[in-house]
């Protein structure tokens, strides 16, 4: 027996929901949400996306990736 993968899957929040409600973007200081795949914090006001490695935030400004 082999196991099947599903593109329908939706990955475990790694961010606890206490963290998220305080974390904001260091460089305007916006509240950020976790993106759709659950591996970063998206700020919507300065576009920056900061990775989540190892289940932990890296809320450093060199780490984030700017959306066009």
């Amino acid at each position: 027996m082999g196991f099947e993968t599903s593109s329908a899957y939706i990955a475990v929040m790694p961010v606890d929901q206490a963290l998220l409600d305080i974390l904001v973007c260091p460089v305007c200081k916006t509240p950020v949400r976790l993106v759709k795949d659950g591996a970063g914090l998206r700020c919507d006001t300065c576009r920056r996306t900061y990775p989540i490695k190892d289940d932990i935030p890296v809320m450093l400004i060199d780490e984030a990736t700017i959306d066009a």
